[in-house]
């Protein structure tokens, strides 16, 4: 991403009081942008969106995008240049308990965002945050690409595939790139694998759940040792969806549609890999256990082939998969030792920048 194009651009983040968001509102205020958030209170206690003061650094608006008429509002009041939508409920196993806040989250809210932006002069650029998991999964060995088809065998996977339907029949229907001289908006939606870093606290998700073992001196319970997933700091997708975002605004009609930003292959691992990596990392006396999970609600494997990025804006991952499992374990040994964790955050941030400037020169 490039600072010098985001200091003062007005950007609408839904969902930044979540793990993704809170982490992006960070890093766009380290940009010097203007961002406003508009979601509902933190999911998780604690939260990355409390503990790095996340509320101190921006415009942070309390509501549900659901509710049209207050986002319709809130759009119009503030007038936003730019639209990251993130807010979602985005648990796999919570939506098999509650598939009606899941479908009317994932999909009405982003029909939702879309309407309002159609009545908005102040847009420019939306980026639509889905998942990976919007993807028919075959459980191929290969990743899966833009235009292989949609689908979702659980309501959180299917949610996202509608999502994605959404966000393609508006682009077709009112921001077309045929016409985008005269709408001038420029839509694309981004599809990212299992992100993982310090501040997530959301349940029923392995980083999570092993680092609250640890820290309270107990096994951590492994479910599916050889799930396999595409796992990649929180930074990476992040970057794309940003480096994204200039694109769009530069030359729009040029980057429409949908896009992936996933590891590289070799850091596509089985959950043993990851336990035992922060096991060894975090040291004193850490350790896990293996239990049976019954029957599976999840794939167990999933790729991404994101060729489209590299090859068309220039977007590859910086970080290891080993070194963003360093970067987890620091992030919450800081946390445990009550340490600033906005500065923690940022700091964070701030390496990853000077990997990409490294790689620049």
């Amino acid at each position: 991403m490039n600072r010098k194009f985001w200091r003062d651009k007005k950007v609408l983040i839904t969902g930044h009081t979540g793990f993704k968001g809170s982490w992006l509102s960070l890093w766009l205020k380290l940009a010097e942008a203007h961002v406003i958030g508009y979601s509902l209170p933190p999911p998780t206690e604690p939260s990355l969106f409390e503990t790095a003061q996340v509320d101190k650094k921006v415009i942070s608006i309390e509501g549900d995008v659901r509710d049209l008429d207050c986002l319709q509002a809130v759009i119009k009041n503030n007038k936003p240049e730019i639209i990251i939508h993130m807010a979602a409920q985005a648990l796999v196993r919570r939506s098999y308990n509650d598939p009606i806040e899941t479908y009317s989250t994932n999909i009405m809210g982003t029909v939702n965002v879309l309407e309002t932006v159609r009545n908005s002069p102040s847009v420019r650029v939306v980026v639509i945050v889905t998942s990976d998991k919007c993807y028919a999964n075959n459980e191929w060995i290969w990743g899966y690409r833009e235009n292989d088809r949609m689908g979702g065998h659980d309501p959180y996977s299917s949610s996202k595939a509608c999502a994605e339907l959404v966000t393609s029949a508006y682009r077709n229907s009112y921001f077309s790139e045929k016409d985008y001289d005269r709408h001038g908006i420029a839509l694309a939606s981004v599809r990212a694998g299992n992100v993982i870093a310090g501040g997530d606290w959301a349940e029923d998700r392995l980083i999570p759940d092993i680092m609250k073992a640890f820290m309270e001196h107990r096994p951590a319970i492994i479910r599916n040792p050889s799930f396999a997933r595409p796992w990649q700091h929180v930074l990476e997708p992040l970057n794309g969806y940003l480096l994204l975002a200039e694109k769009l605004w530069e030359r729009g009609q040029e980057f429409v549609g949908a896009w992936n930003f996933g590891p590289d292959q070799a850091d596509a691992k089985p959950v043993s890999f990851i336990v035992e990596r922060l096991t060894e990392l975090w040291g004193d006396g850490a350790s896990f256990e293996v239990v049976a999970s019954g029957q599976s609600r999840e794939a167990t494997s999933l790729k991404l082939d994101c060729s489209k990025a590299r090859t068309s804006i220039g977007w590859t991952p910086k970080l290891s998969l080993n070194q963003a499992l360093e970067w987890i374990v620091e992030w919450y040994r800081g946390y445990q030792n009550k340490e600033d964790m906005r500065h923690i955050t940022e700091g964070e941030i701030l390496r990853f920048e000077s990997l990409q400037n490294e790689e620049i020169v």
